[in-house]
């Protein structure tokens, strides 16, 4: 049986149509300056390069306290928000999030509501299937090189000669696929935008190890904490199959970034995995590493597990890319097997990376309003697989990864174990957060302290 869903999709740029007039669309020149070959040819945008880093030193000082050192070009404050708010003044985004009510929710564990009432206004739901979570890419529909360039704040890949340098007019060059910066014309926050690997290679939204340390090499480029990077697989409220991040700036910390955890193992790569305790989802958090590619190695291979069991998931990256959070979910097949409730049905939260992080954008003022820490809970936690699934696809993460080139010799044996060890002795602590969420321990690896 074909699993769907009807949602409302998120628009993420002005080009975005209704499936029935993409698919009607001819080429021949499209008069709106895209990113297809139609407009490509002498096509010219800024490129910013990033020098290659093995590791992000954040040791012995807060890693929410600003590096005093700042590159040549002022990366997220004066060119990506520079860029994203020249866009604002000339009106390409669909509402000015600016004035969107948002408060944090009384409580322990410091959920986020944000009240927008404009992100799903004037579209009308769509059918999404949502037991696939691979799926071929496919022109027809709308992708990323059907954006209009003044779209594309700015090219981003890797520098040629190890230094960090920004051309203002540089070309496009198309047989070398550019990553690009562009907008998210229905933002959620100030400066949100997305990070498009090589986007005229048109890859479908699944992760790779390259995309994946690109997206990395961008949290670590900002250099500041409060820059975070998130992912949506297919089945997991992602809306476009074109391969993707979304990124925003939020001053104040995630909830996620505040729970507790529980240590899983520590691999030879110096990655350390631990599970959270204490959250309304489930999942799995990374850190560390003797370079950064061990780390996005590890994480990268863990999405590709869960890619090829078609398992539907979100990532959140964190801490200049310190941290990174794993999250496998069952919402969408439970909406579209009917086993969600009508009245979390009702408040239409598609819990995507940032409804699971914490940050709950809600689209009714009712639901702003009443919005309640019980209440936020009760929606995450159908997010969530249950105990003994979460037990089943962290088996299969665990195998994967002990095979992949992350651990060797007698690791990948101590790999499979520690998770097992610590299966067992998660059982009694996730049963309380199964019955309570009453004694909630607020745990800290790096989050900030709401003033």
């Amino acid at each position: 049986m074909m699993l769907r869903i009807k949602r409302v999709p998120t628009v993420l740029s002005n080009y975005q149509k209704e499936e029935g007039e993409e698919g009607s669309r001819r080429g021949g020149g499209c008069g709106r300056n895209c990113l297809q070959n139609c407009c490509l040819q002498g096509a010219r945008l800024p490129l910013y390069t990033f020098k290659k880093v093995d590791r992000i030193i954040t040791e012995q000082k807060d890693v929410f306290e600003h590096d005093k050192s700042e590159p040549p070009v002022a990366f997220l404050n004066s060119l990506l928000l520079g860029e994203w708010e020249d866009r604002m003044q000339r009106g390409l985004f669909r509402y000015d999030v600016t004035t969107c009510e948002t408060k944090v929710i009384p409580g322990r564990n410091g959920f986020i509501a944000q009240l927008n009432e404009g992100r799903h206004l004037k579209k009308r739901p769509t059918e999404f299937r949502v037991d696939k979570v691979l799926q071929p890419f496919d022109g027809n529909k709308f992708n990323f090189t059907k954006v209009g360039q003044e779209e594309i704040l700015f090219q981003f890949g890797e520098s040629e000669d190890g230094e960090v340098k920004f051309f203002p007019d540089a070309t496009i060059d198309a047989e070398n696929s550019p990553s690009v910066v562009a907008i998210n014309v229905s933002p959620i926050e100030y400066g949100h935008v997305l990070l498009i690997p090589r986007v005229l290679d048109c890859l479908p939204q699944r992760i790779d190890r390259d995309s994946f340390l690109l997206a990395l090499h961008m949290a670590a480029e900002a250099g500041d904490p409060y820059f975070r990077l998130g992912y949506n697989s297919l089945g997991a409220f992602a809306t476009i199959n074109h391969l993707h991040f979304q990124a925003y700036y939020l001053t104040v910390p995630f909830p996620i970034e505040k729970a507790s955890t529980k240590k899983i193992t520590t691999l030879d790569g110096g990655v350390k995995i631990s599970e959270l305790v204490n959250y309304p989802v489930r999942g799995l958090f990374f850190e560390g590493g003797n370079a950064l590619q061990d780390l996005s190695n590890t994480v990268s291979d863990a999405c590709i597990c869960l890619q090829e069991n078609n398992i539907p998931y979100n990532v959140l990256i964190a801490d200049c890319g310190n941290h990174i959070f794993l999250l496998p979910q069952c919402y969408a097949e439970k909406q579209a097997l009917g086993e969600v409730s009508s009245e979390v049905l009702d408040t239409q939260v598609n819990p995507a990376v940032w409804e699971i992080s914490g940050h709950i954008v809600l689209k009714r003022k009712k639901d702003y309003e009443e919005a309640s820490e019980e209440n936020a809970w009760r929606l995450l936690a159908e997010v969530s697989l249950s105990e003994e699934r979460f037990q089943e696809v962290n088996a299969l993460i665990f195998e994967a990864i002990s095979y992949s080139g992350n651990c060797s010799g007698t690791d990948s044996e101590n790999v499979l174990e520690d998770a097992n060890v610590e299966h067992q002795s998660l059982e009694e602590v996730n049963a309380i957060n199964e019955n309570s969420h009453s004694a909630m321990i607020t745990g800290s690896h790096g989050c900030l302290v709401l003033q």
